[in-house]
């Protein structure tokens, strides 16, 4: 594949995973609008979000290694396909059940495409500078995705109607479609061997029922999917051909950082889901301002993952930036936590936090998917990028209901300290676990 083709393909996969990121946000504006629409009970409002990250946290391990056994593109695109279809139902939903119901799809169709997206870059860079410059293309996008969400929801809803919010999905949807059908070659990264079914439905039941319990704050069903993953693993280390190789835990980069990117998950989730109520409640921020106030940390980020984070690896490696950026984010956080709960000023008290993290996530974001990826096979890739999911998935979700949880109880304040606390055990083990590593060219020149 020519050079150009391949930048392209890149340039879509990303579209077609900027839409599933921009989709676990975008809706959250819309709320107040469709409950007003369809009638919706406080209650049974939160299952529009509910359902969607229920199949796609459950879905991300079994996406990910179907797409190593079937061919990353073609999952992909199918994933594309479901997630397109899915969102014109929810966008013509005149009832609740169609929507929640075309939610879940949706979810499932989501899962499958961010599991796939990782996988196919890996696939198509395989030199270590271009690796690193794709990577940093794409950890921009899933930085920056949930705030312009936030952005991209109110205007829609505010200009048109929260219809749009998943209409708006349609266009973009057949166009990655359509241009990844003739930008990407067929049969990328094939595994051998037979599909393990029953480590798959442990495992995706284990999986849902831990995002289930975590959303709805439920200790016994958590206890139960802590039950299912216990049962995966034996039968993981019974079968001939596992789904997921226990082998894959001494693989030490993707371990740490799982570990590492399920910390610093709960550590984001709280910025962005924290931050924002503490800008409408204490500051009385509309949701327009709230997207804009999202605005210097994207640019920064957009200026790190576009270029500068791929210098960056070049010349320290993936471990010092790692530890680095998760130690500015760790900064950032602790500045909201100074904050003064009222007469805050956006240019003293806002904006250094939204400078700080917007460098340390540009600076970690890509580091922390190279550490991942790096040791694992290409016919192994689907399922390396559906583990790094899942621990950002299950460290978001569960760090949002406990800080969540903590800011209702004890304020917003101490929230942001245990968001600060998040982010900075990731710097740590970041820097105490991972190997020092040097950049290729640095290495031979030695």
């Amino acid at each position: 594949m020519s050079e150009d083709r391949r930048w392209w393909a890149l340039y879509v996969l990303c579209a077609g995973e900027l839409m599933i990121v921009l989709d676990t946000t975008v809706v959250n504006v819309a709320l107040p609008s469709i409950r007003e629409s369809l009638g919706f009970t406080e209650a049974s409002l939160v299952w529009v979000v509910n359902a969607y990250m229920l199949t796609y946290g459950g879905f991300l391990l079994l996406g990910g290694r179907l797409g190593d056994y079937f061919g990353h593109r073609r999952l992909f695109l199918g994933g594309i396909a479901l997630f397109t279809a899915a969102s014109l139902v929810c966008g013509l939903a005149n009832s609740q059940w169609l929507l929640i119901t075309a939610r879940a799809v949706q979810g499932l169709g989501g899962a499958v495409v961010s599991a796939i997206a990782l996988s196919l870059i890996i696939d198509l860079f395989t030199e270590e500078g271009e690796r690193a410059k794709a990577m940093g293309v794409y950890s921009f996008v899933c930085a920056a995705g949930g705030s312009i969400g936030v952005l991209a929801g109110g205007l829609l809803t505010s200009a048109l109607n929260w219809h749009w919010v998943f209409l708006v999905n349609i266009p973009i949807g057949i166009a990655v479609y359509a241009l990844c059908r003739s930008l990407i070659a067929h049969g990328l990264g094939k595994a051998e061997g037979r599909l393990d079914f029953a480590g798959a439905a442990t495992v995706t039941g284990s999986s849902t029922l831990a995002v289930y319990a975590i959303v709805n704050t439920n200790l016994p069903l958590l206890a139960a999917a802590v039950a299912l993953l216990g049962l995966f693993l034996w039968i993981e280390s019974r079968v001939g051909a596992p789904l997921m190789p226990l082998r894959f835990w001494r693989v030490r980069g993707l371990t740490v950082a799982s570990v590492v990117g399920a910390l610093w998950a709960a550590s984001m989730f709280a910025w962005f889901f924290i931050s924002a109520l503490y800008m409408q409640k204490d500051l009385d921020y509309t949701p327009l301002q709230i997207g804009l106030a999202f605005l210097p940390s994207n640019l920064i980020m957009a200026a790190f993952s576009l270029g500068l984070s791929a210098k960056i690896v070049m010349r320290y490696g993936n471990r010092l930036p790692l530890a680095a950026g998760l130690g500015l984010a760790a900064a950032g956080l602790a500045l909201f936590a100074a904050a003064p709960k009222e007469g805050s000023s956006f240019f003293l008290h806002i904006l250094p936090c939204m400078t700080l993290l917007g460098i340390g996530c540009g600076v970690a974001l890509n580091p922390i998917l190279l550490i991942a990826m790096g040791e694992v096979s290409p016919s192994e890739s689907g399922l390396a990028s559906g583990i790094v999911n899942t621990a950002f998935m299950m460290g978001g979700s569960l760090g949002l209901a406990v800080l969540a949880t903590l800011a209702e109880a004890a304020g917003f304040r101490a929230a942001f300290i245990a968001a600060t606390l998040f982010a900075a055990a990731a710097a740590i083990l970041s820097a105490a676990l991972l190997r020092s590593d040097y950049p290729a060219a640095k290495t031979e020149s030695a």
